[in-house]
């Protein structure tokens, strides 16, 4: 393997002057931030150009504070059941103001150590919107950056519909995390991660919500089985949803909006519309194509190496068509800062990066799901699906869900698919097992400890091995 490459002497470290790095990352998110670490790891001299707080969208505006508001959802669920697990509580609202700052708390934490780990490697910090304006520069509020390797890494924003604009009582995902009231009625425009968890949450703090879906299916990117079985759960919380059902259009006053679908005289009142259709690159005003960066659909062109079409640029994280995930992100900066230094590293493979959707019930997946295997693999793909009902920590727990498990035809076992309370927590199993390419019988060996939700993976490849345990098989 080959050392990791020298670090370039400055050409003019001065406050304000042209400087010289091995490596410029731009955007301080995820992806960019994990570069910049591995980077200053590997003795790479490394500048990170960020217009907002490092940490980006997924710390700030994303993952860590939506899953600190729907785990306050889940405390207010816990204390709303209590009384099936022989507790006398009661449930006497939703302080907003309380949860915020307990979101907040969190974040700050976290920002604080993030800020700690960036200025403890001796990385460069540079505030302000950075443009590429040379293969090997970026401009910062006049000032020149020049590095011998770029790395954009920009992020991505909130997407809307044509016609469709944000503002007063339809918000996206970034309004809705500042809210500092709970809303009574809600509609939320999209089926996918966000809005599933958004719809979970505010069914838990006590709302009315109904998904619309233009797809069959909600979270349609996982396997059918995890979908139906959440479509399932959401109905039984009360959860409305109108799937196949395509937006029209949607008229606000000061007391809420009126949303309008296609081939339906029914109109849709609530308190707001949370628009979550995805989200899209951030690439806009970067001087990306200026310089020779092929995009598509303002997505960044990359090889499996993360090379951009300019030499010597780089891209990561949610600006590379794929999943939008911050591990990914975490997992492509450090790809890219051993690839700059010279090690060589394996390329990531993008089905073998676990997701997990943390709405109640938690969805968790890694691998292929069944169409996809079918797809590629043809006739002889087998599936498992092991019921949580037979596991003793989820009857605790009293949740419902189950483990799906897809086999290759006489092959190791390529997607695990589960839902159910806290399956989240079981995906590190799950993507070792798909990465790593276990058979189930391989699987079937290994002791898991009882009684845990974990022992639902085991009982599965139990089953698949055709020696099932606590399973009808």
């Amino acid at each position: 393997m080959p050392d990791a490459v020298a670090p370039s002497a400055p050409a003019d470290a001065g406050e304000r002057g042209d400087a010289t790095y091995d490596v410029v990352v731009l955007g301080g998110g995820s992806g960019g931030y994990a570069a910049a670490l591995r980077a200053a790891q590997l003795d790479l001299r490394v500048a990170l150009v960020e217009s907002d707080k490092v940490g980006g969208t997924c710390l700030h505006r994303g993952c860590i504070p939506t899953k600190a508001l729907l785990h306050s959802a889940e405390v207010a669920d816990a204390v709303r059941e209590s009384a099936t697990f022989g507790v006398r509580a009661s449930l006497d609202g939703i302080d907003m103001a309380a949860v915020t700052a307990y979101q907040e708390g969190v974040v700050a934490r976290l920002y604080k150590g993030l800020q700690g780990l960036v200025a403890g490697r001796g990385i460069e910090v540079v505030a302000g919107h950075g443009r590429l304006v040379a293969p090997d520069a970026v401009e910062v509020a006049g000032r020149t950056i020049r590095g011998r390797n770029v790395v954009v890494a920009t992020g991505s924003y909130s997407r809307s519909l044509p016609g469709l604009e944000i503002g007063g009582r339809v918000v996206t995902s970034d309004q809705a995390l500042r809210l500092d009231w709970v809303p009574q009625r809600v509609v939320v425009l999209g089926g996918g991660v966000i809005g599933v968890e958004f719809a979970s949450l505010w069914r838990s703090f006590g709302a009315e919500v109904t998904v619309v879906e233009a797809l069959e299916h909600l979270v349609p990117n996982e396997d059918v089985a995890l979908s139906t079985a959440l479509e399932r759960a959401f109905r039984k919380r009360g959860i409305g949803m109108r799937l196949g059902a395509r937006f029209a259009g949607v008229d606000q006053d000061d007391s809420g909006v009126r949303v309008h679908l296609e081939d339906s005289d029914d109109v849709l009142a609530a308190d707001l519309l949370l628009v979550a259709v995805g989200r899209g690159p951030a690439t806009a005003g970067v001087g990306l194509e200026q310089q020779g960066v092929e995009l598509d659909r303002g997505f960044v062109v990359t090889d499996e190496r993360l090379r951009t079409t300019t030499s010597g640029v780089y891209a990561v994280g949610d600006v590379v068509a794929g999943l939008q995930l911050a591990h990914r992100g975490f997992a492509q900066g450090i790809f890219v800062a051993e690839e700059i230094a010279g090690l060589a590293p394996a390329p990531i493979v993008e089905s073998g990066i676990p997701r997990v959707t943390y709405s109640d019930p938690e969805i968790a997946s890694v691998g292929l799901t069944e169409a996809q295997a079918r797809d590629r693999y043809g006739d002889g793909v087998e599936t498992l699906e092991y019921n949580l009902g037979g596991n003793g920590r989820s009857q605790i727990l009293r949740t419902a869900g189950f483990v799906k498990l897809v086999r290759a035809p006489e092959g190791p076992i390529v997607g695990v698919h589960a839902i159910g309370a806290r399956m989240g927590e079981q995906v590190g199993e799950g993507q070792l097992i798909v990465n790593w390419e276990a058979f189930p019988e391989d699987v079937a060996a290994l002791v898991h400890a009882h009684p845990t939700q974990n022992e639902a993976l085991g009982e599965a490849a139990l089953a698949l091995a055709g020696k099932p345990l606590h399973a009808h098989h």
